[in-house]
């Protein structure tokens, strides 16, 4: 910001204006008080790397994943959409991405689970573990038909008796 409204006036409003009246004219010498190793150093400064790595993956993450309360309809993730993989044990830059395959609902027919094509293969994950972070567009090509045979998630004995413990009737069909 300009001192004047003389348009040949070069000097420009600094903080050292706000601080002590004037500009600096001289860069201030670095303090050097500390007497640290090298190896100190470096270790300092991995430990400070470690600890912005640690509050950058879980408050972004926990940003990217807020979602609304229950009673607001929300659309589920959709065939196609690109996500990252949510993993508390991977180093730093080394989450997955992936790109949906096939969506698993549960009996409430929402979708909770999604088979994810990453670089190592196909996994599954539920929708709590990864992150939407690019909804499929018109133009994403989905290499699998949704209602293909590998694309369907039937429903074994062990969830069978999960619902019925839980007091929900389940059927013996296939889920779409």
């Amino acid at each position: 910001m300009p001192l004047s409204s003389d348009p040949s006036d070069v000097r420009a409003l600094t903080v050292s204006h706000f601080i002590i009246g004037v500009p600096l004219l001289e860069i201030p010498e670095r303090e050097n008080s500390s007497n640290l190793t090298l190896l100190s150093r470096w270790t300092l400064i991995q430990q400070m790397k470690q600890e912005f790595w640690k509050r950058w993956s879980r408050d972004y993450l926990h940003h990217l994943q807020i979602r609304p309360k229950w009673i607001t309809p929300r659309a589920d993730l959709k065939i196609g959409d690109l996500v990252v993989i949510h993993d508390p044990q991977a180093p730093p830059l080394q989450w997955k991405l992936g790109r949906i395959n096939c969506t698993h609902p549960g009996p409430d027919l929402r979708v909770r689970v999604i088979s994810i094509r990453t670089q190592d293969g196909e996994i599954q994950r539920p929708i709590s573990k990864v992150i939407l972070l690019l909804p499929a567009g018109e133009n994403v090509q989905v290499s699998q038909d949704y209602n293909s045979k590998s694309c369907r998630q039937r429903v074994t004995t062990e969830n069978r008796n999960w619902g019925l413990l839980k007091g929900t009737a389940l059927k013996n069909s296939v889920i779409h």
